[in-house]
């Protein structure tokens, strides 16, 4: 469960990113600070080797790459989804060529996996925010059901399941998965 953080008063996105980091990480939105869950055991194996996969395709060529738990903060908000993915071309750069700190633009894919305890809506919510901001596909990846839930913008919801081929970003064309090979992970 997300868990509301209590502060004095009302802190603006600012004032939030000066705060030191909490573990699990505190996200930002509609100027209250909310904690994540801490990760759990399909959760956390899901979001390892699902980024494991989309690096393997994406990095060697410079096509994408999938970042866990990294904080974007744009548009007011500051979110950590649980992956976060970006076009190559995308990555926000230093001037000497490597990667910046503060990620300050919305992913291009936005992954979640929904934890036992975490609220649905407020799930589905940071993802509708995200396409609202120019994202591509935001999955929510429900281990216990064995589903996902793919949105695109100014599209109708998909669900998919066993065999469904789950979309990836054009750039990753070449990584074919359905939602049996994606649960597939959690296998030991």
């Amino acid at each position: 469960m997300v868990m509301l953080i209590q502060s004095p008063s009302q802190v603006d996105l600012e004032e939030f990113l000066l705060l030191p980091e909490a573990e699990p990480p505190s996200e930002y939105f509609d100027g209250k600070i909310y904690q994540k869950d801490m990760a759990q055991g399909k959760h956390s194996t899901l979001q390892f080797e699902f980024s494991s996969v989309i690096n393997r395709v994406g990095k060697p060529q410079k096509l994408a790459y999938a970042f866990p738990e990294l904080r974007c903060s744009f548009d007011g908000r500051s979110l950590v989804p649980d992956l976060a993915v970006f076009e190559w071309d995308r990555i926000p750069l230093n001037t000497q060529g490597e990667i910046e700190n503060r990620f300050e633009i919305a992913p291009d894919w936005i992954i979640e996996i929904l934890s036992p305890e975490q609220i649905f809506t407020r799930v589905i919510n940071k993802i509708l925010f995200c396409l609202k901001n120019n994202t591509k596909l935001g999955w929510l990846i429900d281990p216990e059901e064995k589903l996902v839930l793919v949105f695109k913008p100014q599209r109708q919801l998909e669900i998919k399941e066993n065999e469904d081929v789950l979309p990836v970003l054009d750039v990753l064309s070449g990584l074919e998965l359905s939602a049996a090979n994606l649960f597939d992970l959690l296998k030991f």
